[in-house]
C-alpha cells in the first residue's frame, strides 16, 4: 500500500455531527479527497497523560466527556473496531526511540469520534488512541511523530485531533462566522505560512514566534497534536488546507493535511 498521509483535524464543538451551524457537511468532505486508510492512530488533545499511553482496546467505547449538551449528543455511538496491534507496534516504535509508551484498554473520547463519525461513519476503519502529554512541549510531540512516521507505510493514518485555535474565554457563542477575531488569522496565516515553507523550528517556536500565540492557545493541548501529525510526516510532504471558517469568533476550524510528494 502506498504511504497515506497524515492529518491534523480541528474537531470543534461536541455537537459537530449534530449542529446544522456547524460544518460538519464540508469537514465530512474530507475523506473524499484522502486515500483510505487500513487504520487510523488518533491523538486526541482530550486525553492527556504524563508518559505516552496506546490505547489496545479491541472494541473502544464510545466516551462521551462532556457535560450540558442536548440529550441526542450523548445517544451517538461510534463502533469502530479497535486496533491493537497498531497501539502495540506504535508503543515498540516510540520505545525504540527511548520514549517510555505504557498500553491501555482506554476508549474513544470525543476528540477522536467525532472527527471519525464524519469521515468514516460507517465505523468501519479500525482505529486506536494515543494520548499526549500536555505538560510536555512541541518539539517532545514532534518526536512523537517522527517515531511513528513508519506507520504510515504500513496504512496507518496518523491523525491529531485538537483546534489550530482554541480560546473559550474569548468564544462568543452568539456570534456569526463573519464576526470573528481578525487575531485568529493573523495567527492562522503566520503558522500556515510556516507549514507552507516547513520551517520546523519555528514552529516549534510558536509560542514565541506566532502573533497572538498565548492568546490564541492559553494551555496548548488543542494544538500539540499538530506537532505529532507533521513530525509523522515526509521531509518533503505536501499541504492541503481545508479553511471551514471561524465559528463562536475566536475558534478556527481549520484541517490540514500532510501528503506524500
Amino acid at each position: 500500500m502506498n504511504r497515506v498521509p497524515s492529518l491534523y483535524l480541528s474537531h470543534g464543538a461536541p455537537t459537530l455531527p449534530i449542529d446544522p451551524s456547524l460544518p460538519s457537511v464540508e469537514f465530512a468532505t474530507l475523506s473524499q479527497h484522502i486515500p483510505r486508510p487500513e487504520s487510523v492512530l488518533m491523538l486526541s488533545a482530550h486525553w492527556g497523560t504524563a508518559q505516552p499511553v496506546a490505547s489496545i482496546s479491541t472494541q473502544p467505547e464510545t466516551i462521551h466527556d462532556f457535560y450540558g449538551f442536548p440529550r441526542a449528543l450523548y445517544e451517538i455511538q461510534y463502533p469502530a473496531p479497535g486496533a491493537p496491534q497498531v497501539a502495540e507496534r506504535a508503543a515498540a516504535l516510540l520505545g525504540e526511540q527511548g520514549i517510555a509508551t505504557a498500553t491501555h484498554p482506554y476508549g474513544l473520547d470525543h476528540g477522536a469520534w467525532v472527527p471519525m463519525l464524519l469521515l468514516f461513519p460507517q465505523a468501519d476503519v479500525p482505529v486506536a488512541q494515543l494520548s499526549i502529554q500536555p505538560r510536555m512541549d512541541a518539539a517532545h510531540h514532534f518526536r512523537i511523530g517522527r517515531a511513528l512516521r513508519a506507520l504510515r507505510d504500513d496504512g496507518v493514518m496518523v491523525i491529531g485531533s485538537g483546534q489550530i485555535t482554541h480560546n473559550l474565554r474569548a468564544a462568543d457563542f452568539s456570534a456569526r462566522p463573519e464576526d470573528a477575531d481578525p487575531r485568529v488569522d493573523e495567527f492562522t496565516g503566520w503558522f500556515e505560512a510556516r507549514l507552507a515553507e516547513r520551517d520546523i523550528d519555528a514552529l516549534l517556536d510558536y509560542r514565541r514566534q506566532a502573533p497572538h500565540a498565548v492568546l490564541m492557545h492559553p494551555t496548548d493541548e488543542h494544538l500539540l497534536p499538530v506537532f505529532a501529525a507533521l513530525g509523522a510526516a515526509d521531509d518533503d510532504y505536501t499541504l492541503g488546507i481545508q479553511s471551514l471558517g471561524t465559528y463562536q469568533k475566536s475558534l478556527a476550524m481549520t484541517n490540514y493535511v500532510f501528503g506524500t510528494a
